[in-house]
């Protein structure tokens, strides 16, 4: 492990600590190079982009070596502390989590989030369940010489609906409580953006709170006056993205003229992000 990588390690845990900080989600070398020139102080993957960019779905439908391979050209086009969405471990048991940890720490990642669903739409793992593959993780960072890895954990309570709706704020407070005793270092709850249930979370866990944001909800500032520490986009940024693409290719095949891309970034400027 070399001293930069332990650096940006601590560097990223260090945002955790107070104010707010916002990761818009990158999902390759070119959309990370354009998020750090835009100013952000750290990048995170989205496991949905980068399934996308390979033909593949999202929600388990990378390969951990997929997934991995993503993370170190992501790491490697940017100094900046890189966090890697690994979706749920690439396999259930703690010893898959393991591997998976491994495998992002060699590829560059100093932040790792980890999910308690089994697969989109649930179910999720029991929480002593979810707490053994916590475990996993740190133990995993530590072996690897990384004991500051920050994992972020993220609980699908109410992304996707799980239990009664007046039951999943108590739900994910109990599992914050289970997951930071694990080594946990903060709390990803998307789904989530209601600023009254917010300000009662982070009143009631230990754990920094990370939500994922878009159109339509709070902004940052609101988020951050109720104390949330962190706001991540999740897939939206790359949504955009390739919505600009199909916008662009339907003016050009049905109209023959090119508007839709006079807002691109110039040839030399993209060009020069590789420049190293």
């Amino acid at each position: 492990m070399t001293s930069t990588q332990q650096a940006k390690a601590k560097t990223l845990r260090s945002l955790h600590e107070s104010g707010t900080f916002v990761l818009p989600n990158a999902w390759d070398a070119g959309s990370a190079a354009v998020v750090a020139a835009a100013g952000a102080k750290a990048i995170a993957t989205t496991s949905g982009g980068v399934a996308w960019s390979l033909g593949r779905t999202d929600g388990h439908g990378l390969s951990r070596d997929e997934s991995v391979d993503a993370i170190r050209r992501v790491a490697s086009s940017v100094d900046l502390p890189v966090t890697a969405d690994v979706e749920g471990g690439y396999g259930e048991s703690p010893e898959d989590v393991a591997k998976t940890v491994t495998g992002a720490i060699e590829a560059g990642a100093v932040g790792v989030n980890l999910e308690d669903s089994k697969a989109p739409g649930g179910p999720l793992f029991e929480p002593a369940q979810q707490a053994a593959r916590l475990s996993a993780a740190r133990a995993a960072a530590v072996a690897a010489g990384l004991p500051e890895l920050v994992i972020n954990v993220r609980t699908d309570v109410f992304l996707f609906g799980i239990g009664a709706p007046e039951g999943r704020l108590d739900d994910v407070v109990a599992r914050s409580a289970v997951y930071a005793e694990a080594g946990a270092d903060s709390l990803f709850v998307p789904g989530l953006v209601d600023l009254d249930v917010l300000s009662a979370l982070v009143k009631a866990v230990s754990l920094p709170v990370n939500v994922m944001a878009g159109p339509g909800a709070p902004t940052v500032s609101e988020f951050g006056a109720v104390g949330v520490r962190r706001v991540s986009l999740g897939t939206a940024l790359a949504q955009a993205a390739y919505a600009v693409a199909q916008r662009s290719a339907i003016e050009l095949l049905s109209k023959g003229s090119y508007d839709e891309l006079a807002e691109g970034i110039d040839f030399g400027t993209l060009n020069g992000y590789f420049a190293r």
